[in-house]
This record gives structure tokens, sequence and C-alpha cells, in this order.
């Protein structure tokens, strides 16, 4: 049992909390009557205070955390929530950060040879907390996608021994080039295709060094947002050994660039790229030698996740969970004009949307029977660190949180025909969204970039790593009063002229009637699991199945 679940015990031996909560009864007519609270007069004024100058941005370690952090406490405390993290509400997140410099990285093979400009050609650098690391001469083997999943009979690695040697790795899966559904999950990406997985498994096999070959369509994205996502300082959890299981280092390189190391191997790119889609491909050991490092500014830093609860009535260790990260990317100090990047869609509507939400759980009378968590979660921009923190050092066990609702930008584009869900036919949190949805005359849709794999770049990820069902949703852009397109049109417009840019700020112009009925939605769906005694499940074959199955099995263990 946890501090969390002896703490709510001892809550409802007081009368007076028991009073406040009573008995949950979850009828529609009651559901209805609570979303009532849900405004977009209450949405606009939490997102337009979450987005202001004066948060400066929002970056962990800055003092616009320290505003954030104190404007979203008083949040909670108004809404009545129960501080859940050690009795406040604050669970502080250890970060390092390392600032690599002089990076560099060189092929050769026999006489011949080739170096790479960090930035333009190659970006480079490790997770190993210490002043400098470096390869030299490490064998580079081309091992396809860089794979092991012996569960659907796949090994990039088969016959492998990595120690020492530099792994070099397509990006995504198989099935991306093939369109084949029988690999993987065809065009749709799976966390096997992830540089993230890529990098991990290159850990798993003993490898000095992974490099990933960047290719725009199966990234998703160009060489641009690798290389600025690479620059300036990096934040990693700051962990016990250092990172000292990782690889030594861990960069990209262009396509360009590794279409010449192949020519320096006496190797044809398209041929290997070729070869590495089909089952019972063996890595092929290139006769090149890698050399390279990087010298690190390394600083450590708290910052914190931020958690209040609404205890439940009848269940009260068994949780569901709405998130949503309160971090943005601060200030350009070295810019011009405004230099504030505000984040109100990204994210500041999704911390808008959790503390909506709240409103109406605090306004449905009686409460809800299982405990309800709203977790605002720190440093997601440095690739989602805050509820990785969070899954490692759960305030809730994990095996008795019912289900995670993750919102993550909502774009302010009027009401839609449409609702669409990230990573569409995960579980069956998807049953009860489909009701909701059809409640108010709509219908859901897959991911519109499945192959782009957003469903592993957002925050409810590292809760469906430890099988935990989660739900991440996306604005429509089926609009019921704008003609065809338009609401495609404005979020192409959002991508390109404000996402990650100071334009990204709060407008009273904003046409907040779509997200309300969003957040309706969701609240619908949270409310339902938090009063259901069943437990919401991964579809049959779906990667985090299993994760989930043991955990059952451990709640089962409990409750004996």
């Amino acid at each position: 049992m946890t501090c969390l679940d002896k703490k709510l015990r001892l809550l409802f031996v007081l009368p007076l909390v028991a009073l406040s909560l009573g008995a949950f009864n979850a009828d529609d007519k009651m559901l209805r009557k609570a979303s009532e609270a849900i405004t977009g007069s209450a949405y606009r004024a939490q997102v337009d205070g979450l987005a202001s100058d004066e948060l400066q941005g929002r970056e962990p370690g800055s003092e616009g955390e320290r505003k954030t952090i104190e404007y979203i406490e008083k949040e909670f405390l108004e809404l009545g929530l129960q501080p859940a993290a050690g009795g406040g509400y604050r669970q502080d997140v250890t970060l390092v950060e390392i600032t690599g410099s002089a990076q560099n990285l060189s092929f050769s093979r026999g006489a011949g040879g080739m170096s790479l400009g960090y930035g333009d050609d190659m970006v480079i650098g490790t997770r190993r907390v210490q002043p400098e690391a470096s390869i030299a001469d490490s064998e580079v083997v081309f091992v396809g996608y860089g794979i092991h999943a012996p569960e659907v009979g796949w090994d990039d690695y088969a016959g492998l021994d990595m120690r020492g040697k530099t792994a070099l790795i397509l990006v995504n899966d198989p099935g991306f080039v093939t369109g084949d559904e029988s690999l993987f999950r065809g065009r749709a990406m799976t966390y096997h295709g992830r540089w993230t997985y890529k990098f991990e498994e290159a850990s798993r096999q003993g490898a000095a060094a992974a490099v990933i070959v960047h290719e725009t369509a199966p990234a998703s994205y160009d060489w641009s947002v690798v290389r600025n996502s690479w620059s300036g300082p990096q934040f990693y959890l700051d962990r016990e050994d250092g990172n000292a299981g990782r690889t030594t280092l861990e960069g990209w390189i262009t396509e360009a660039r590794a279409r010449q190391l192949m020519e320096l191997a006496g190797q044809d790119f398209d041929s290997l790229k070729a070869a590495a889609v089909k089952r019972g491909f063996k890595p092929v050991p290139l006769g090149v030698i890698a050399s390279a490092g990087v010298r690190n500014e390394i600083r450590r830093k708290r910052s914190p996740n931020v958690a209040g609860l609404m205890p439940g009535k009848d269940r009260p260790d068994e949780y569901v969970i709405y998130m949503a990260h309160w971090d943005h990317l601060g200030m350009d100090a070295a810019g011009e004009g405004d230099r504030i990047y505000n984040g109100a869609v990204d994210n500041a509507s999704g911390v808008a949307g959790i503390l909506t939400i709240a409103r109406a759980y605090r306004d449905m009378l009686p409460g809800a029977s299982r405990s309800v968590l709203f977790l605002a979660v720190t440093a997601e921009e440095s690739g989602l660190i805050g509820s990785e923190y969070y899954a490692l050092h759960p305030l809730a066990p994990l095996e008795k949180t019912a289900a995670v609702i993750n919102i993550d930008a909502l774009n302010p584009l009027g009401r839609a025909k449409d609702l669409e869900v990230v990573g569409y036919g995960a579980s069956d949190l998807e049953d009860l969204l489909g009701k909701a949805a059809k409640g108010q005359g709509r219908t859901l849709t897959p991911d519109h970039r499945p192959e782009a794999g957003y469903f592993y770049r957002s925050d409810q990820f590292n809760f469906a790593k430890a099988g935990v069902p989660a739900l991440y949703v996306k604005s429509g852009t089926t609009l019921r009063d704008r003609p065809e397109g338009a609401g495609k049109a404005l979020l192409e417009d959002y991508q390109a002229k404000r996402y990650h840019k100071p334009g990204d700020e709060y407008s009273e112009s904003w046409d907040v009637s779509g997200t309300v009925e969003d957040l309706r939605l969701l609240f619908e769906v949270g409310a339902r699991v938090a009063n259901a005694k069943s437990w919401p499940a991964w579809r049959a074959g779906n990667e985090f199945a299993p994760a989930r199955e043991a955990s059952a099995k451990s709640r089962e263990s409990d409750e004996d």
C-alpha cells in the first residue's frame, strides 16, 4: 500500500469528508448536469492565465516555472483537490541538463574516410552523465531497423555481438516502406519504429554507439527538426547510475551522408534498405570504423509534477488520471521583439482542460466511486520526462490505475462532427468515447497520420508502457459551420505559423465551442470509468496488453 493509499483510508474516517463526497450515481442525467460546469468562460479564463506573459513561457527551472506551479496549486486548492504528493501538491522530478560541445563524428576504411559536420551532416551526444564521451575505431554494422521483437519473429541483431560496435539504423518500421499489414502494423508506426526505441534497443544489445539515418518521410519531419531538437541543453532524468547502461554515444546522420558512408563501405544504400524489410534479414558489417566524441557541461535541476486528488467514495485506492503537461519553451534570450513562447495551444489548453474538467467533478454530487487524480507534468518538451518520472515513482499504484486521459494541445477550431483518436483501436476506452461522441452527434476518426507515431510522442505513452489503458484525442477538423477543408486549413496554419513559436498566444477571438464539447466528452468517459467496477483493457494483440495482464495479476494478488 502506498502512502497515498494510506492517506486516503485515513481521510474516509472523517465524517466531514464522507459527507462532502457522498455516494456516486453516474446516470446520464447526473453526468449532463455536472458537465454544465465545463463552460467556455471557465476554460478561457484558465488558458488566458496559463498563457500570459507573466508566466514567461513556463520553462522548467525558470522564474516562469515558479509562477506556473503557484498558479496550478492555487487552482487545485480552490477546486477542493487534496494534495497528492506527500502532504503537498508537488512531486519533485530530478533532472540532469547536459550541454554538449566539440561534437565530432568520422568514418574510415583503409586510406579512405569522411568527417561529418555537426548540425549540417549529423548530430551526436550522450545520455551518460560524464564530462566527455567518445568512441574510437568502432566497427560499424548496418542493423536494418534495429528491432529485436521475438514475439513477432523479428531480430535485426540476430547472431551479432554488438559490444564495442556502432549500430547504423533506419527509422520507422519495415511495414512503412512496404505497406504490408503483416509487418508490424503496416504503414502505422509501432513503438519499434520510434527513434527512442532504437537507441534503447541498441543499448540493450551492448552497442558502443547508435546512429540513425534520417529520412524525411519515415521520420515524419525534415532534418531541421532533428538539428534543432539536438542543439543546446538536453534534459534527462537524473538516474542513480548516471545512465551508464546507455550507449556511449547516440545520434543521427542525414540520408545524403549515409549514402556516402555506404559508398565508402562498397555497399548500395537502396539495396540494403530493400533487404532490411524482409523477414530473416541479417545485420551487415560494413568494414568501416567510426570515431566520435563530445564534451559535456552538466547541471542538475528539480522541476515538479503537480498532483491534486479528488478521493473516491467506494474504492478510494483505485484511480482514474487526467493529465496534461504544464511546461513550454520559456523565453528566447537572444531574440528581438516578442521573445516569449506563451504556448497557449501547446499546452496551456491542456492544463486549462484538466482544471475545467475538475470543476465538473467538484459539482458532481454524490462523488465518484474511484479516486480521480489531476496531474500536471513537467518537461514534456524535453522528452516526456515528467510523466516518465511519475511512471517510475507513481503516487498511485499503476496496477490500480484504471485509465489515464491525456490532454495535449486542444486547437480552437470550432464545433466538429468528428474527434481524432491518436493510437486508434488501442483499448476499450474508445467504446466509452464512441458512445459519448454519438450523444453529441459525432464520430471517431483514426489518426490522420498513423505513420508519424504520435501516440508515442506524448505523455500517456509512459503510462501505456506500464500497461495502463490510455486515451489521447485531438480536436476534430470536420467543422459543422465551416466549408469542407476549413478545419484542416486552420490546423495547418497553426502548425506553420504558431506551433513552438512566440505567436502561440491566447486570443479572445478563439472559437472554443468545440473545445467545450471535447472536454465534456472526456469528462463523461473518465466519470464512467471512475464509477465502474470493471477495468478497461487493451485490445487483443495490442503491444501494451502483456504489461496490463501482468499488472492485473498483481492487483488480484493484492485483493486476495
